[in-house]
């Protein structure tokens, strides 16, 4: 069954309907982050001060990662105007994603982020209506190291080499005006039968009932092969109408015979393929690494524009 990926909130045109166009938009020739902000016809849309770009993003990445995107399958935030020329439009798609910018883009930098409270159930998160992102995943994923990448602090999240540390919904305040909500992880075989169900419930219940969820950051692991578990968190977050980012993690990492033999951009992409079997639209989804900070400022650039979208609707 096909579910439309359409957020509670955004317009049926935030996902177009798939068109004629056949032309294939390569990730790899897009211009740098860096002179992406620059662009003339950008500059009103930016904050005043533009995010800077850390110099692991710009340097050469270790593998190929090439991938051909058909037009209709590019996601196009609401009120974005796609009637343009396919060089245009190419140079308007953040770089390792497929996600199209839009004049919503606006105040990405992280100034100051702090860790706020920690939640065992929806009720107890906090109420004072800031718009917030969860980041959710397969345990030893790279969730707190994501985390703690997009806000240049090592250690405000906590990591640990051993899965499923994280059993709350913890909220973290970033520039005092959103949230970045680091969620417990699904799929550790070791933890107890019990405990995993109350996570699941919990956060599944946190996904369905809180009014101040702007998208959900599914994070999937792109050095391994697709599993199973995380096609069906995907498919369950899309049968909800539950608004969704796929986030590749680790794609620094090099192909391992034991790990498939594939590269991470191959791992995407057969991802990407499978998922079309779950949605009539494309999600939005970004390629990222937390070693290299791969894809920080690119997050940082769609959770801008989700939000700022939010705040006015």
């Amino acid at each position: 069954m096909a579910f439309t990926h359409l957020h509670r909130f955004y317009l049926p045109t935030y996902f177009p309907k798939p068109q004629t166009l056949s032309t294939k938009l390569s990730l790899l020739p897009t211009p740098s982050l860096s002179k992406l902000l620059n662009r003339s016809h950008f500059s009103s849309l930016l904050a005043a001060e533009p995010l800077p770009v850390a110099e692991s993003t710009i340097a050469a990445e270790p593998f190929d990662s090439r991938i051909e995107i058909p037009r209709d399958r590019l996601f196009v935030p609401p009120e974005t105007d796609v009637a343009c020329d396919s060089s245009d439009l190419c140079a308007r798609v953040l770089k390792g994603s497929n996600i199209v910018l839009s004049k919503y883009v606006r105040d990405a930098k992280v100034d100051e982020a702090e860790f706020v409270k920690s939640s065992v159930r929806t009720e107890d998160c906090p109420s004072d209506g800031l718009p917030e992102f969860a980041l959710v995943g397969r345990s030893n994923v790279g969730k707190s190291s994501l985390l703690n990448s997009l806000v240049r602090r090592k250690k405000l999240a906590l990591t640990s080499k051993k899965p499923g540390k994280t059993q709350c919904i913890n909220h973290f305040r970033v520039n005092d005006s959103w949230y970045l909500v680091d969620l417990p992880g699904y799929g550790y075989a070791a933890a107890p039968q019990d405990l995993r169900t109350d996570w699941n419930k919990f956060t599944k219940d946190y996904f369905l009932n809180r009014s101040t969820l702007v998208s959900v950051f599914l994070l999937i692991d792109a050095s391994i092969p697709t599993k199973k578990i995380d096609l069906d968190y995907a498919s369950w977050l899309g049968e909800n109408q539950i608004p969704m980012t796929l986030v590749f993690t680790k794609c620094d990492k090099r192909k391992k015979k034991k790990n498939g033999g594939k590269r991470p951009d191959e791992n995407v992409s057969n991802f990407l393929e499978l998922i079309r079997g779950f949605f009539e639209t494309a999600p939005p989804w970004i390629m990222t690494s937390s070693v290299t900070n791969q894809g920080r400022d690119e997050i940082l650039l769609h959770m801008a524009q989700l939000r700022n979208y939010w705040l006015k609707h």
